[in-house]
C-alpha cells in the first residue's frame, strides 16, 4: 500500500478516537486543526450547534500577507494569532483543543502556544 495511504488512515484512526472524546458545546467549542504540507487551518467549533464560530487558515488573504512562507512554524502561530482574535470577536473565551490526529509539536503546537498568548484558554 502507498505510504501516504497508510499515513492518511492511521491519522483518521487517531482522529476518531479523539473526536470520541471532545465535543464542542456553546460556552466551550471545539478548536480543530488541519494541516497539510502547504497549509495549516483552525476552526472553532459549535458541535451541538453544527455551527462554525471562526476560521483561520495560511490561505486567508489577511493572514497570508503577513507571511513568506505557508508551511513553517511562523506561519502557524500566524493562524494561532489570528484565530484567537476572530474567536474573542466572537465572545468566545474558552476552548476545547482539538489536534486532528496530529502529534502536539511542531506546527500544532505553535498554533496552540499562538493561540493561547492571544487570549484563548485551554
Amino acid at each position: 500500500m502507498d505510504r501516504n495511504k497508510v499515513k492518511t488512515i492511521g491519522r483518521t484512526k487517531r482522529r476518531r478516537r479523539i473526536r470520541k472524546k471532545l465535543l464542542g458545546t456553546p460556552q466551550r467549542p471545539r478548536l480543530s486543526v488541519f494541516r497539510s504540507t502547504t497549509h495549516i487551518y483552525a476552526q472553532v467549533v459549535d458541535d451541538l450547534a453544527g455551527k462554525t464560530l471562526a476560521s483561520a487558515s495560511t490561505r486567508d488573504r489577511l493572514v497570508a500577507e503577513q507571511l513568506k512562507n505557508t508551511g513553517n512554524k511562523s506561519a502557524a502561530a500566524a493562524v494561532g494569532q489570528a484565530i484567537a482574535e476572530r474567536a474573542r470577536a466572537v465572545h468566545v473565551d474558552k476552548v476545547v483543543f482539538d489536534r486532528g490526529g496530529y502529534k502536539y509539536h511542531g506546527r500544532v503546537r505553535e498554533l496552540a502556544e499562538a493561540a493561547r498568548k492571544a487570549g484563548l484558554s485551554f
